[in-house]
């Protein structure tokens, strides 16, 4: 798997550290990708059984994917050739953690490997209410 799609070990510490901490709180993971040509993206049927895979296994730990929407250039900045970008809501640091362990979440990262070629997943606060599911 290419740099780009590897965990920033610092960052995975510090989430580690506020998902045992009694501050846990929710957040949003902004998810930016850049897929294989074989995903077929956006009508293929690899990259809509990686959306169904993403969306059980976030499901599992009681998360949400809030949107996502294809990429229309990159005005400014670096990340030209991005096909997509997802926000998916957490209700915890812990249960983004637990991701890997949840139902079907094999499923999922093997769709991940087989689909996306270049990632950036990017931690946001979910504390203003817009940017937090309707039912928390």
């Amino acid at each position: 798997m290419a740099k780009d799609n590897t965990a920033n070990d610092e960052q995975f510490s510090r989430l580690q550290n506020l998902a045992e901490s009694s501050s846990d709180t929710s957040l949003m993971m902004l998810n930016i990708n850049r897929y294989k040509r074989d995903a077929a993206f956006p009508d293929g049927e690899p990259y809509r059984s990686y959306m169904t895979a993403i969306e059980r296994s976030v499901g599992a730990v009681g998360g949400l994917v809030l949107w996502r929407t294809p990429v229309q250039g990159c005005v400014v900045g670096e990340l030209d050739a991005f096909d997509e970008v997802l926000a998916v809501w957490y209700p915890s640091h812990k249960a983004f953690l637990d991701l890997p362990n949840a139902d079907g979440s094999r499923e999922m990262f093997r769709y991940r490997r087989a689909c996306v070629d270049k990632a950036h997943i990017i931690e946001l606060s979910d504390q203003v209410p817009a940017l937090r599911p309707s039912n928390t």
